[in-house]
């Protein structure tokens, strides 16, 4: 009888394992695309007067609404949980799109998340309700914006302006569909988004892989 686990443990499971792990990569290469080819910002004026596009960047993208500093705390999370870990990709930004007259409350955001982070991958993008509430329809999302034209959801977004998530069979089965990650809760930040964005990550590793591009950071 222990001779027939030993032979199980030493022959057969490295056999399931390695079926196991070879299925899972193959389904989890690629992650879906939830919208395709959204619309790039307008000329709109960011917090450190430089132009912000989703042209040819992989974009962390937020709506804080007019209530920027009362959500201070969805920041934090996502600074610790997913910037601080990639802040040093080239290729990567983190875009919060605003309200005009919120600049103020963006700056202290800033601020107070400089004795933690390096915060130049932070980009504060600010326009009219009307301009906001317009990007975000073109979104095609599940989710809306609340009153003060934010969300506790962040998107990611890839280079090629298709907004990203889990597709699933069933977007009524919210455990396979997911458009966004809450910033309020700390573990899916760790758990879903961090796994996603690892996808993408992978993506384009294996793009410039394939192409023989060593200069690129990601």
């Amino acid at each position: 009888m222990k001779k027939n686990i030993v032979l199980f443990a030493l022959f057969v499971l490295p056999i399931v394992a390695y079926l196991f792990f070879a299925s899972g990569v193959n389904s989890f290469t690629k992650l879906p695309v939830i919208t395709p080819k959204i619309a790039d910002f307008g000329n709109w004026k960011s917090l450190n007067g430089k132009k912000v596009s989703l042209d040819k960047k992989i974009t962390v993208l937020g709506f804080s609404g007019s209530n920027i500093l009362e959500n201070r705390g969805n920041y934090f999370n996502l600074n610790e949980k997913i910037y601080k870990r990639y802040n040093g990709f080239e290729d990567l930004q983190f875009v919060v799109l605003c309200p005009l007259g919120t600049e103020n409350e963006a700056q202290k955001l800033v601020d107070a998340l400089k004795p933690f982070t390096d915060v130049k991958n932070w980009n504060f993008v600010f326009a009219s309700p009307e301009e906001i509430q317009k990007f975000y329809n073109q979104l095609h999302l599940k989710g809306k914006l609340n009153d003060k034209l934010g969300t506790s959801n962040v998107f990611i977004v890839d280079k090629e302006r298709n907004l990203r998530g889990r597709k699933g069979g069933n977007k009524d089965q919210k455990e396979e569909y997911k458009e966004g990650y809450d910033t309020f809760h700390p573990s899916e930040l760790s758990n879903e988004m961090l796994d996603d964005f690892k996808i993408i990550l992978y993506e384009y590793r294996a793009a410039l892989k394939k192409n023989h591009n060593a200069t690129k950071q990601l």
